[in-house]
């Protein structure tokens, strides 16, 4: 199991949303870890082949538990076959120090 994974939910909820994207990202949903590991090795393969760096986080605590986070991104576009960027938005939510929601909207992806 992946590092990063070890502070995720069994139950996590989770989803990556396209705004006015005509991809089919139906797939990039989770309801448990397993599902989740699913969707990050299809992530790794078909969207992000080369990696991806990082041009800016930003995270803000909203209290409870609740977290937004804008994240700005440099990366080879697998299914576009290009250098993209990309900002998205970031809604997640912890209990006891594990994620157990998380929603990414992907507001756009713009070809380099």
């Amino acid at each position: 199991m992946p590092q990063c994974c070890l502070n995720v939910a069994d139950d996590i909820d989770f989803r990556i949303d396209h705004f006015k994207d005509e991809l089919d990202t139906s797939w990039q949903t989770a309801g448990s870890l397993n599902a989740l590991l699913d969707v990050l090795d299809r992530l790794g393969k078909e969207v992000f082949p080369k990696g991806t760096q990082a041009l800016g986080i930003d995270t803000f605590s909203l209290g409870g538990g609740w977290h937004l986070t804008q994240f700005n991104q440099q990366f080879f576009y697998g299914l576009r076959q290009c250098e993209v960027t990309s900002l998205t938005h970031i809604m997640s939510h912890e209990t006891d120090g594990k994620v157990d929601y998380f929603r990414e909207t992907v507001t756009g992806v713009t070809n380099l």
